[in-house]
């Protein structure tokens, strides 16, 4: 298989895979219960998953290991746990991905706020490498580091997962839109700031998550495009907005909406395209469809 950074470098869109979450909890996943904890207790449920996205079209999934941390299992009693996690996450999507699809091995924010002192830069930095070195002895293709809102966590698990493996590294911030029109983290953080501070750090694929529809993201990475023009773009986009319907929380966008959109992402500069909340099979499907016709 052709190594993914040689595929983007020759022009490929790929495709990528849509939310776990929702699976997750659709398979019996408890409020409450570790997510991470199910590629050992519920294995053949997390490949079931994969496999999905993979028989949807999509060239690229991800790993059950968002929340793989060790800050984030503490919660749950598993801070010792980081490992054994985080290596099964990532041969269960390998098992599904096979050998001619890639996978990515998916490490969250941690939810600490290194200006209030909780940790040390020292302590979150081993945290970071201790989950990308088991994601990488599992099998994955790269590193994604997403859904950061804070440069200085981000630039600490972009350098942790860098110096201490040979995946390529991929990171992605999630951005609102502020009253003014303007794209930002919930840390202030704007894209072009976000894209600066990453390509420095030598960081291989740049990108953005979450937070909203995929119109929005077509904004978002124009003005990624602002600062670089050749650096791989990656985009997972919700479903749409959420909204509360019946009580439960709904991702308006259907699948014929969302591949609508495709052209004007790739148009804009998007070299990676996938789903985050809300996205399911028949979103990345229909994306597929679009990727086809191309």
């Amino acid at each position: 298989m052709i190594a993914l950074l040689e595929r983007l470098a020759r022009g490929d869109i790929l495709l990528s895979d849509g939310a776990w979450g929702t699976f997750l909890h659709a398979k019996g996943l408890a409020p409450g219960q570790c997510p991470e904890e199910w590629n050992i207790s519920h294995r053949k449920e997390v490949g079931e998953i994969a496999g999905g996205y993979i028989d949807a079209g999509a060239d690229i999934i991800l790993t059950n290991s968002f929340g793989g941390s060790k800050f984030k299992l503490a919660h749950y009693g598993y801070a010792e746990n980081v490992t054994i996690f985080n290596r099964a996450a990532a041969e269960i999507s390998r098992e599904a991905a096979g050998s001619d699809h890639y996978v990515l091995g998916s490490i969250g924010p941690t939810g600490i706020i290194l200006m209030m002192g909780e940790v040390s830069k020292d302590e979150l930095s081993a945290a970071f490498r201790e989950q990308a070195m088991a994601l990488e002895a599992g099998g994955v293709n790269g590193i994604c580091i997403e859904t950061m809102s804070a440069l200085d966590e981000a630039m600490i698990a972009v350098s942790a997962a860098k110096e201490n493996t040979n995946c390529p590294i991929i990171c992605t911030f999630t951005f609102e839109r502020t009253k003014q029109g303007e794209y930002r983290t919930m840390m202030g953080i704007s894209p072009v700031e976000m894209a600066r501070s990453l390509i420095d750090s030598g960081v291989d694929i740049i990108g953005t998550n979450c937070g909203n529809g995929i119109k929005r993201m077509i904004d978002i990475v124009r003005e990624l495009r602002t600062v670089d023009t050749a650096i791989p773009i990656l985009v997972h986009a919700n479903a749409g907005a959420p909204v509360v319907k019946d009580g439960h929380t709904v991702f308006p966008e259907t699948p014929e909406e969302m591949s609508a959109l495709v052209p004007s992402l790739i148009d804009a500069g998007a070299a990676i395209i996938g789903g985050c909340c809300g996205t399911t099979p028949e979103h990345i499907s229909a994306m597929a469809g679009i990727l086809r016709n191309q």
